[in-house]
């Protein structure tokens, strides 16, 4: 049975783990990119199911959580844009909310009058997130929904745009 800290540390590594998750999707199969769209889905939950029940939340954890999903999305993303199987405005979509989220970020460094906001996951962007994975699968195994579920991360990924937009600026204007 696993100690305390043990179980503390295992989020960070499930977070982790979507990195070479990642790094394993340019060059699988169908079949193994299926399992590890899974894994990178399961592994995303649980890290932070398992952060808030141990109580293992850590400022390590809400850094790496985010970028690994960003890193396992945008190889995924690009990978099957280079395989032909998504195309430009696809790409596109799917990469909207990162794109503005980037754009955000560095507004945010760079305007020496904005205070510091901390950023937490919001509904919409995991929401958008999931989307994106359905995505994934959709692509692999089902063609025939690719282009309901790139409509639907557009509209996740505008809804998350906004809705992190209207929470800085109203945590700003306290």
């Amino acid at each position: 049975m696993p100690t305390r800290a043990e179980l503390r540390l295992l989020p960070n590594v499930l977070s982790f783990s979507r990195l070479l998750l990642a790094a394993g999707f340019v060059g699988a199969d169908t079949g193994m990119r299926v399992g590890l769209v899974s894994a990178a889905a399961a592994t995303d939950f649980l890290d932070g199911w398992l952060a808030r029940r141990v109580n293992a939340a850590s400022r390590w954890g809400a850094i790496i959580d985010p970028i690994a999903d960003r890193v396992f999305s945008l190889v995924a993303i690009v990978t099957f844009y280079a395989t032909g199987a998504l195309s430009l405005v696809g790409l596109l979509v799917m990469l909207s909310r990162d794109i503005m989220t980037c754009i955000g970020f560095i507004v945010a460094r760079t305007v020496p009058w904005l205070r510091p906001v901390e950023l937490k996951a919001r509904f919409p962007g995991k929401l958008c997130t999931t989307l994106q994975l359905l995505t994934f699968l959709a692509l692999l195994l089902a063609p025939q929904y690719v282009t309901p579920l790139i409509v639907l991360v557009g509209i996740a990924s505008a809804w998350a745009i906004v809705d992190y937009t209207l929470m800085l600026w109203n945590e700003r204007a306290r």
